[in-house]
Parts: structure tokens; C-alpha cells; sequence
């Protein structure tokens, strides 16, 4: 599969032939579903927590006498009925980790990666290098790119300055191609690599090629 690769600038000055493994694969929805809800479901803490009637502070003194008061029969002022008392059913911490097999995973990832290439919202820039952190260079090449909502780009490793000069753009996010995800890619409208975070994405979820089998016959 070829895709072109974009300057700075925003003009086309070659197209690369890229791994059809990672990025012409068919989209599986039920695939990406689970993987979409497993790492929602991981990011919880988990830490919510309420009292028990065991747990509340306060006396275990019946409250008034049981005949002949008019008044339903009461016992502890801590039963979940009454304000100020436990909590009947209430949270208390757990983790929501959610297991999923590694290759189920990778599946996933190449899905949305793939999808962002059909629909023609992957953007391939032969190199993102910036001299300094300056927000207004970022919002330049942005522009010149086309992009006019939210984006994701993904350099082959962290790139200070164009880290500082994206994060104050809204919508804008910058991440390693190493941390790739699913939640990540699917939130932003635009995908932006650079060739080398494409290379990259291809070497770690890339199935392995058969022995003999060039790169450039993918």
C-alpha cells in the first residue's frame, strides 16, 4: 500500500509503500469495541469507597420504644434508612482491569490504524523537527497540513520541543509510536506520523515476515 508523504510545508514530495499488515487491515468492530472498553475500564482507580452501617460512627441505642409509640419500628439511628446512616450496596474499591490477549490487542490497534488510512485521515510528514518550542510554528504547519480539528501526532520518540509547542493547542496531542492506542487514535479526527514513527509502528506491531520475504513486498 502506498501513501503519499508531505513537507511542512503541506506539499506531497513522495509516496512510501507501507506495510499492509499494519495499515490496510479490515476493520473488526467487535475487536476494537472490547479493546476501546478494556482501556476506558483500566484508566479507573477504582477507589470509591462508602460506610457500612458496621463502619458508621453513632450509638447502637434503639431509638424509641418498640409499641405504642404510632412510629414504625426502629432500631439503629446507622440503618441505611435514616440520614446520616450506612450505605446499603454501596462502592467500595475494586480494580476494573479488564485481561485481553496480547495478539486480540494488536488486532485492535492495526483495525484503527488501518481505518485512519482508508478514510484518507492519515497524514505522513517526512520529519518533524522543530529548532525551539514555539506554538505558532506547530499552529503553521497545522495549517499547511489542512488540519482544521483535532489531531494526534506521533513522532518515532518523544520530541521536546514539539511537545511544548503542541500542548497548548486544543484538540492537539503529542505521543510516542511506542504508546500508540486505541482510545488515543479514535479521539482524535486527524492521525499525523512522522515516516519514521510509521517505520516504527510497523517494526513493533507488524507481524513477523516470513524468512526471505522483503520489506518492500508488504
Amino acid at each position: 500500500m502506498q501513501v503519499p508523504v508531505y513537507s511542512l510545508a503541506g506539499e506531497v514530495i513522495k509516496h512510501i509503500e507501507v506495510s499492509d499488515r499494519v495499515f490496510a487491515v479490515p476493520f473488526n468492530q467487535a475487536v476494537v469495541h472490547q479493546a476501546m472498553v478494556r482501556q476506558q475500564a483500566d484508566a479507573r482507580q477504582g477507589t470509591a469507597s462508602t460506610k457500612t452501617r458496621s463502619q458508621v460512627s453513632g450509638s447502637t441505642r434503639k431509638l424509641f420504644r418498640q409499641k405504642h409509640t404510632g412510629s414504625a419500628r426502629a432500631g439503629s439511628r446507622k440503618s441505611p434508612l435514616r440520614r446520616g446512616g450506612g450505605v446499603a450496596f454501596g462502592p467500595k474499591p475494586r480494580s476494573y482491569r479488564q485481561a485481553m490477549p496480547k495478539k486480540v490487542r494488536q488486532l485492535a490497534l492495526r483495525c484503527v490504524l488501518s481505518a485512519k488510512a482508508r478514510d484518507g485521515e492519515l497524514v505522513v510528514l517526512e520529519q518533524l523537527k522543530l529548532d525551539e518550542p514555539k506554538t505558532k510554528e506547530m499552529v503553521k504547519i497545522l495549517a499547511a497540513l489542512g488540519v482544521d480539528s483535532s489531531a494526534l501526532i506521533v513522532t518515532r520518540e518523544a520530541e521536546g520541543s514539539v511537545v511544548k509547542s503542541a500542548r497548548n493547542l486544543p484538540g492537539i496531542k503529542t505521543m510516542p509510536a511506542s504508546l500508540l492506542n486505541v482510545v488515543g487514535i479514535l479521539a482524535h479526527k486527524r492521525l499525523l506520523m512522522t515516516e519514521a514513527a510509521v517505520r516504527k509502528a510497523e517494526e513493533v506491531w507488524g507481524e513477523k515476515l516470513s524468512q526471505g520475504e522483503s520489506h518492500a513486498s508488504l
